[in-house]
Formats: C-alpha cells, structure tokens, sequence
C-alpha cells in the first residue's frame, strides 16, 4: 500500500486551485481546517510515476466528494427540521431534528417546522407529507427549559403555542410517524396529523399534570375526541403512558405497524397512496372530515353533501368516473 506525502499546504493548494468553488464554502462554515490524518488518500499502485501524473485528479474528484458531503453534514445538524422527498417525489417527508434534546418542541424548532409545511403545502409536486422524529423519540414534549421562567402576562400577550395549531390549516394530508417518545407537546403534535402510524413501543403520555400545568396545545381537547372522555381524564390526570398497541386498541393512532416494519416507509406508503389519487378530492375529504368535529351531525352532513356536489365540477370527477366506465386506470389532472 502506497501513501502519497502530501502536507497541508499541499492538498491545500489542490483544494483552492482544483475545487476553489467547495472550498469556498467550506471556508465560509468555518470548517476549512482539515484533519489531514483522517482523510489520508490510499492508493494502491506499481508506478510511482503513474501516482504522480493522476493524483491531481484523483485528489481533486476524492476531495470534493468529501467536501460536499461535509458541508451537507453541517448544513443537515444546523437544521431543527430535516426535508427529504419519497423516491417518486410526491411526498415530502419532514423530520424532528434536536435528537440530543429528544425533539423536545422549541419555538425555534416549530418555526421551522411551519415554515417547511406551507412550504410542502405550496408546491404542486408534493401531494402528501409525512412527518416523523427519531427512532428514540418522536418529541419528548415541548422544551421545559424554555417555558419554566415564563409569567402569566407573557404567555397570554403573545398567545404561546398559538403558533402549533398553524398545522391544523394545512390543505395537504400531513401523516405522522411515531417511533419512541411522544410525550406531552409530542402527543399533541401527533394528533395534529391527518393519520397517524406508530410502532408497537410508542409510548403516548400527557405527563403535564407532574408540572403543575395541563395540556395547552389540544392535548385535553383533541384527545377527548379521539379516545373519549373517561380514557382522555385518565391520561389528563394521571400522566398515564400508553404504548403504541394500546394507542391503536383506544383509537389513538390510525395503524400500528407491525414488529420489525419501518414506521417511516409505512407512512411513505400511505402517503404515496394518497398521491395516487385526484388532489382536488383528496383536500375535499380531508376538509369534510375535519368538520365532522366542529358541526352537529344535520350541520356535517349538508356540509358534506356541499363539497361532494362541488366535485361534480371538476375535471378529475369526469375522468375517474369516465376510467371506471371504460375499465381503465384514470389519468388525474388535479382540475
């Protein structure tokens, strides 16, 4: 095995002449201080002279696959929330970023976070979204030492946690993956998503009681919904835990998955599912049935007949109706 002896200067002075763009960069992230010894370059050769005409090159391609892989890396760990897509693009995947906290839900952490799903909400290409933490945890709750010096003037003037429920307007379904911990303002973050898939040892809590506080970002409403008033008083008040297989038994979660299935590439499928559909009535249904917790039943069910109607004007209504008639797949246009 031969190793080149390259100083600092050197690879230094290949690094500003052959890639002077990533080093530029590096430069800016204050990383352009290289630890030479972890990136030796190890080459296997008969030829020393053969070394000498292409390391350059091979210095030079090397190098700046490393570089754009660390500055990937810095970018990625200054992020509170990650952004990936689905291999067919069609679903945006968001993911909790503050492992060393356990996600604990910041304010900074949720700014990014609505920033991203208007951002998903807006683009015509993502037709649905999923979001997910760690396999440790989903989100531990909402960041305690931020909330425990505030006074009462504070969090009523500038309505703290009123920023969480910007999640509820999203047009677009938003389906969570649970893994871990989802305790307290972790437990509310799920239940803002549209469908909610966890692993059998998810644990789901409303621990705030053991603060001297309660829920305040839908954990005693929205829960009462889900699970009903005798099982939501039970976690209100005592900060019971449930697992996952629980969760799915009182109606928690929309699906468990199954021992040793990825939580995250289950909710990919729904997702991808969902996308497969015409966007115009995908919104529809998920608008009608959020209504459904707002209105009467006589209330809910003229709404709903309003917004089915209304599809009867759309372009994608006369093309599934059309594919169906005709025993072909239907080509949607989202019109």
């Amino acid at each position: 095995m031969f190793r080149p002896n390259l100083s600092n200067s050197q690879l230094l002075f290949f690094l500003y002449r052959q890639t002077p763009r990533t080093y530029r960069v590096l430069q800016r992230l204050n990383t352009a201080r290289l630890e030479l010894h972890t990136h030796t370059v190890m080459l296997t050769t008969a030829s020393s002279t053969l070394l000498r005409s292409k390391s350059a090159s091979f210095i030079r391609t090397t190098t700046t696959i490393y570089l754009r892989a660390a500055n990937m890396s810095t970018s990625a760990s200054d992020r509170l929330v990650l952004t990936s897509r689905s291999p067919n693009n069609s679903v945006a995947i968001l993911t909790l970023n503050r492992p060393k906290a356990l996600n604990a839900l910041s304010s900074p952490l949720f700014e990014q976070l609505n920033e991203e799903l208007e951002k998903a909400d807006e683009d015509e290409s993502v037709k649905a979204i999923v979001l997910t933490g760690g396999e440790k945890a989903f989100a531990a709750g909402a960041d305690i030492k931020e909330m425990k010096d505030k006074q009462y003037a504070e969090v009523y003037k500038t309505n703290f946690l009123g920023s969480w429920t910007k999640m509820s307007s999203i047009r677009k379904p938003i389906i969570g993956a649970v893994s871990g911990y989802a305790l307290g303002g972790g437990c509310e973050l799920a239940m803002l998503c549209d469908i909610l898939l966890c692993t059998p040892n998810a644990t789901f809590s409303q621990p705030e009681i053991t603060l001297g506080i309660i829920p305040g970002a839908g954990g005693t409403q929205r829960l009462t919904h889900l699970i009903g008033k005798a099982r939501a008083m039970d976690m209100v008040l005592t900060g019971r835990k449930i697992n996952g297989t629980t969760a799915g038994e009182w109606g928690l979660v929309s699906r468990v998955v199954g021992e040793g299935e990825n939580v995250v590439d289950e909710a990919v499928k729904v997702g991808e599912t969902i996308a497969g559909f015409g966007a115009v009535a995908v919104q529809a249904g998920k608008e009608a049935v959020n209504e459904a917790l707002e209105l009467p039943l006589d209330q809910g069910l003229r709404y709903e007949r309003k917004l089915f109607h209304s599809l009867f004007a759309t372009a994608d209504q006369k093309e599934g109706m059309g594919a169906f008639a005709e025993k072909r797949k239907p080509s949607w246009t989202n019109q």
